[in-house]
């Protein structure tokens, strides 16, 4: 895996320091002035299977942005790429020479497609070479990296987005909806799980604590926080959790499977739950006149969903390409992102909550 290999190479790469500053942590206008209507270009850092298998093939699809650049430790990567999308060399970087892509005029978003524990220095190096940065999910090892990374975007003037595409997704949005609207009543509580059986593979990054922050709580689990919250419309307060561990041999080092319960504000209980060990992927709500779902609830493809009054009838689409398109249009219209880093740091503080009860067995404040 690529990323594994940069990684040895690299030593981890290095650690830098970056001040955090003070910071309000709402939703913000991005005070860059738009750029003309003309397709901006995208640079993929990081080359492993979801750019390979989704974000590039997505890029072929979209209207307002295009893959202009991408950023590789491994020549061969690069060079297959460059064959394939027709990328130039002078658009084509690796993990060292990257602070020079600020000379690049081709290149006006960066999406960083690394392992969890390198989200924070290249979205702020991304920053600092003046680019916008989508950052792909969780945001980021813990709350107050996501902190570090937002006020970075903030002093620069450009917009951060975190890689939620689901926001994206039709029958999400129907969620999200039925959510602000109630039409089928109060809601009474929440039920959702995302998972996979994980294979034998015991090299990968994910399963290094240093690299991934975590296991299938931070992997999936950002999932089935994200359902309970949009949901809901609302943010929970506390959270009570334990750890279910199958499979020590394989996990030594990140969790297996997570069981939390989220008390939301009208004592709403979110039951939750994430693993590398089930094949799960659902949300159910339910509300004073029934109940409402998702199921599959959070794939690329394939979404289902029901509710008292039937089956939802809603297109599959590419919720990658969606995603990047609406990010270029918020550049472009000097609009805000409808999911910005502040999103990514409430799931984190959620995380960490989770993390914080499993040590304790207790409850714990989402702080």
């Amino acid at each position: 895996m690529e990323n594994m290999k940069l990684l040895k190479r690299r030593a981890f790469i290095r650690t830098l320091s970056y001040g955090t500053g003070a910071l309000a942590l709402t939703p913000y206008l991005a005070a860059c002035a738009p750029k003309s209507t003309k397709k901006l270009g995208i640079a993929l850092v990081g080359l492993g299977g979801y750019s390979t298998g989704q974000l590039a093939p997505a890029l072929q699809e979209t209207k307002n942005c295009y893959l202009a650049g991408i950023v590789t430790g491994t020549p061969s990567k690069a060079e297959r790429w460059s064959k394939q999308y027709g990328i130039p060399q002078k658009n084509i970087y690796d993990y060292s020479n990257f602070d020079t892509i600020a000379q690049n005029d081709e290149i006006d978003i960066v999406y960083v497609v690394l392992p969890i524990s390198m989200h924070k220095e290249f979205t702020i190096r991304a920053a600092r070479a003046g680019k916008h940065v989508i950052c792909e999910k969780p945001m980021a090892l813990n709350a107050g990296e996501c902190v570090e990374m937002i006020t970075a975007c903030k002093t620069a003037n450009k917009m951060l987005s975190i890689g939620y595409r689901l926001h994206f997704e039709p029958h999400t949005q129907e969620i999200i909806r039925l959510s602000k609207e109630r039409p089928f009543g109060d809601i009474k509580a929440i039920d959702t799980g995302n998972g996979y059986r994980w294979g034998s593979n015991a090299d990968s990054w994910r399963l290094k604590k240093a690299l991934a922050g975590g296991g299938g709580l931070m992997d999936m689990g950002v999932y089935s926080i994200q359902g309970s919250r949009y949901a809901t419309g609302k943010e929970p307060l506390s959270v009570i959790a334990r750890e279910e561990k199958l499979r020590p041999e394989l996990f030594r080092e990140v969790d297996e499977t997570v069981f939390w319960e989220l008390e939301f504000p009208g004592n709403v209980i979110a039951r939750g739950r994430s693993s590398y060990n089930n094949n799960w992927s659902y949300l159910d709500v339910q509300a004073k006149k029934g109940n409402y779902g998702l199921q599959p609830a959070f794939g690329y493809g394939g979404i289902s969903g029901k509710t008292p009054e039937g089956e939802m009838n809603f297109p599959q689409v590419n919720q990658q390409a969606r995603q990047m398109d609406d990010f270029a249009a918020c550049i472009m219209g000097n609009t805000p992102t409808r999911v910005p880093g502040e999103e990514g740091l409430k799931d984190m503080k959620i995380i960490d909550a989770i993390y914080r009860s499993i040590a304790s067995g207790k409850k714990e404040k989402i702080i």
